[in-house]
């Protein structure tokens, strides 16, 4: 996808400016407790299962039917501070392969330890996945993509800090 250059990219970087003073409301109290749970689609139960529980070492807390379509499964991880990572699979629907697009996952980013960020990479690389970073400028990020085509940032920063900034309390 072409980047924006030249005039048009200081029109751009001017209207984000513009939008930050107009719209930016840091210390200011939310109206909501969090996510419950993002729900995403799967096209294989168990090959999400292994995915996510398996190689990246999220539990699976919960597998029951969805109840808004007959056969179709719905499912949850734990991934920390009390947050769930869903799925459904809808059998039987085909599936298109995973496109970025708008209202789509662009990616998820999960914190980890400086532990689970090494242990993850040597899972990555003795499984054979691909995964960009830390060598894009931001040195404590990997970021690869599920069975799903789902992108994932494995991200070495604390909740709430955004490259370095602390952004909530």
């Amino acid at each position: 996808m072409p980047q924006p250059e030249g005039q048009e990219l200081a029109e751009i970087r001017a209207r984000r400016d513009e939008l930050r003073e107009r719209y930016l409301r840091s210390g200011q109290t939310t109206t909501v407790r969090g996510i419950h749970h993002l729900a995403l689609i799967c096209r294989d139960v168990e090959e999400t299962i292994r995915f996510y529980q398996d190689l990246l070492g999220f539990p699976l807390v919960e597998l029951v039917e969805n109840r808004d379509y007959a056969g179709s499964s719905h499912f949850f991880f734990d991934i920390g501070n009390r947050n769930l990572l869903g799925f459904f699979d809808f059998p039987g629907h085909d599936h298109p392969p995973f496109t970025e697009t708008i209202g789509g996952v662009q990616h998820l980013a999960i914190s980890v330890s400086a532990e689970m960020f090494a242990a993850a990479k040597t899972k990555l690389d003795d499984a054979g996945i691909e995964y960009l970073g830390p060598d894009r400028g931001v040195e404590d990020s990997v970021y690869f993509r599920d069975p799903n085509g789902v992108g994932l940032e494995l991200y070495r920063e604390q909740l709430g800090v955004f490259d370095g900034i602390k952004l909530l309390d």
